[in-house]
């Protein structure tokens, strides 16, 4: 990052209004009515600052793949590398969820077995018949195995956890299976992509937000 890209990340941080949002983004991606609401201000004016904070490369906006009129904005946090004081959370077991839990949520629970050595289970809102092929051979490249998983629907779960994951725009829309905590990661669905190196991509993202929310994270023993 050459001065002038620093001094734009600066200066968008320099308002305690964008502060905030950068910190509700920390572990989670939200819309904008919820900044909105987490901030108490107008629409004209969060508008504004998120214009800036995407101008200075800190946010992205994207589309969901749900409800098409909907807008999730995620955190960009590599010009942040080092200026983050994530909240923390208490996390000793987590639910991952998408739509057909054949792929993302599979991959997560397995990625955050094998980043914390806590408990995390998967499910989906429409469980697939099988996981897809596709997923198992890119969880192979990055060392994990999902040969043995079989996708599963909320009616199957039995046990309570500490947070639940939506790493699924549909599935974050079709509501949280469980109360409490949750939060909501906007990963493109490979299924849709039809392409290895779209399974790639999502699991490489998966893998990142793992890693912060990991570390960001309590066990309360």
């Amino acid at each position: 990052m050459d001065l002038a890209e620093k001094a734009r990340v600066h200066a968008a941080l320099g308002d305690p209004i964008r502060l905030g949002f950068i910190a509700e983004l920390e572990l989670g991606d939200r819309t904008f009515q919820e900044l909105a609401a987490a901030a108490s201000v107008p629409g004209n004016l969060v508008a504004h600052h998120l214009d800036v904070l995407e101008q200075a490369g800190l946010i992205e906006r994207s589309v969901s793949e749900g409800d098409r009129r909907r807008r999730y904005i995620s955190l960009n946090p590599e010009p942040l590398s080092g200026l983050l004081s994530t909240r923390s959370l208490l996390a000793r077991s987590v639910l991952f969820v998408c739509t057909h839990n054949s792929a993302r949520s599979q991959y997560a629970a397995a990625s955050w077995r094998r980043q914390t050595g806590r408990d995390a289970e998967s499910a989906g809102t429409h469980p697939a018949q099988r996981v897809d092929p596709r997923a198992i051979k890119v969880a192979m490249e990055r060392g994990l195995d999902l040969a043995e998983c079989q996708p599963k629907g909320y009616e199957s779960l039995k046990s309570s956890v500490d947070l639940v994951v939506s790493v699924c725009d549909r599935a974050r829309e079709f509501g949280s299976p469980l109360s409490g905590p949750s939060l909501h990661w906007s990963v493109p669905d490979p299924v849709k992509g039809g392409t290895l190196k779209a399974f790639r991509a999502a699991f490489a993202d998966i893998d990142r937000r793992i890693d912060r929310l990991a570390t960001s994270t309590e066990t309360g023993l």
